[in-house]
C-alpha cells in the first residue's frame, strides 16, 4: 500500500477562493490492477478553469464534490506498471489531481519524452494552454498576414502563446497585462505592442496602439479589458472567447445599466464573429498537429515560454489564489516531487 497525500474541496467559495476551501488528507492507494499503473507526481499544473470546478454551477464540467481531489492534469513517474506499454521510470502526462501519488489507467495516461523539451511543458506551452491557444487562434481567429490580433492576460501560457502564433501567422500582435514587469516580457516575446491594464489611461494607449482597429481578439479577462477592446473592433472581426477570468468570482449579477442591448448591437452592426470554446472540441481534428508545430516552434526559439514554479504541493492553495488575482508570472506548475 502506497499513502498519497491529496488536497481536497473542504467547501465551496463564496466570491474569490480562500485557503479554508481546501483541505490536505493523507490516503492508502491500492496496488495497481492489470491494465493499471501506480504514480508519483512530479509537477502539477494550476490554471484558472479549475475556479470553475470548485462551483455547483452548470457548467461545461462536472464540479468538483465536496471532500473530493481537486483536478488537474500532472506529470507523473511511474513507480509501478501493470500494462506492457508503460515501464518503470517512465514519464507520464496524467490527470491526477492536486495529490502525491495515483493509480491510473494506463491507457489514460501519455508517455513524455524528456529529451525533447523539460516534462513541465507538457503542462504549459507543449500541453493543454499551449493547444487552447493553438485551436482557438488557427479555427476562430484565422488571423491574416497584416491583421492586429490582441489578447488579454497576454504573459499567461495561453496568451502568449496566443501572441506568437500570431506573429508566425504573419499577424501584428498586440498583448494586455498587468503592471511594467509583464508589459516588458511582452515585448521580449516580439509582440508589436504590449499594454499595461492598470494605468490610467489604459483605453486611449490601446487605441493608438491598434491604428487600423483590432481584427483578433483572444478574450481571457472580460470586464473592463473587454470594454475597452470592443469599441475598437474592426468589421468581420472575430473574438475566440476563451476566459472572463475577471468575473470567475463575482456573486450575483452585475451593478449598473443592463449593457447586453449594446453588446449585441455591435455584433451585429460589425458582423462579429464572438465564438466560446473548450479546447477539448479540437482535440480529435487538431492535436496531433499541435504537438508537431508547437514542438517544432518551442526548439527552434520561435515559440517562448516562462513557468512561475512553486515548491511542494502544500503550496498550491495559496498559489492558486495567487494566480486569480494575477500574482503569477508565466505558467504556474507546482513542484511536488524531483
Amino acid at each position: 500500500m502506497v499513502e498519497s497525500t491529496r488536497i481536497v474541496l473542504a467547501s465551496r467559495p463564496e466570491g474569490a477562493p480562500t485557503p479554508e476551501n481546501f483541505r490536505t488528507e493523507t490516503a492508502e492507494l491500492p496496488a495497481p490492477a492489470e491494465g493499471e499503473v501506480l504514480l508519483r507526481t512530479l509537477y502539477l499544473s494550476l490554471d484558472p478553469y479549475m475556479r470553475g470546478r470548485m462551483s455547483s454551477a452548470k457548467s461545461y464540467a462536472d464540479p468538483v464534490e465536496i471532500g473530493a481531489v481537486m483536478v488537474g492534469a500532472t506529470v507523473a513517474e511511474v513507480l509501478e506498471s501493470k500494462d506492457p506499454a508503460l515501464a518503470v521510470g517512465d514519464v507520464v502526462l496524467a490527470y491526477s489531481g492536486w495529490q502525491t501519488h495515483d493509480v491510473a489507467r494506463a491507457s489514460g495516461v501519455r508517455k513524455l519524452d524528456p529529451a525533447k523539451a523539460p516534462v513541465s511543458t507538457a503542462l504549459g506551452v507543449l500541453g493543454m494552454p499551449g493547444f487552447t491557444a493553438y485551436a482557438g487562434l488557427r479555427k476562430i481567429g484565422k488571423p491574416q498576414p497584416g491583421e492586429t490580433v490582441v489578447v488579454a492576460a497576454a504573459t499567461g501560457p495561453v496568451g502568449s502563446a496566443v501572441g506568437q502564433i500570431a506573429k508566425i501567422d504573419g499577424a501584428r500582435a498586440v498583448g494586455i497585462a498587468g503592471g511594467p514587469r509583464k508589459v516588458a516580457h511582452l515585448k521580449e516575446l516580439g509582440f508589436d505592442a504590449a499594454i499595461d491594464h492598470r494605468a490610467p489611461d489604459f483605453a486611449e494607449q490601446l487605441a493608438a496602439a491598434v491604428p487600423d482597429g483590432i481584427d483578433v481578439y483572444f478574450e481571457n479577462v472580460g470586464g473592463a479589458v473587454a470594454d475597452a477592446v470592443y469599441p475598437l473592433l474592426n468589421t468581420y472581426a472575430r473574438v475566440p472567447v476563451c476566459g472572463l477570468i475577471a468575473n470567475y468570482n463575482t456573486i450575483g449579477d452585475p451593478e449598473g445599466p443592463d449593457r447586453l442591448p449594446a453588446y449585441y448591437r455591435r455584433i451585429l452592426t460589425k458582423s462579429l464573429t464572438v465564438r466560446g470554446f473548450i479546447q477539448s472540441e479540437f482535440v480529435r481534428e487538431l492535436y496531433p498537429d499541435f504537438l508537431r508545430d508547437m514542438g517544432e516552434w518551442v526548439a527552434d526559439g520561435r515559440v517562448r515560454y516562462l513557468e512561475d514554479v512553486v515548491p511542494g504541493l502544500a503550496a498550491a492553495p495559496e498559489a492558486f489564489i495567487g494566480m486569480l488575482e494575477g500574482r503569477n508570472f508565466g505558467k504556474v506548475v507546482v513542484k511536488v516531487a524531483d
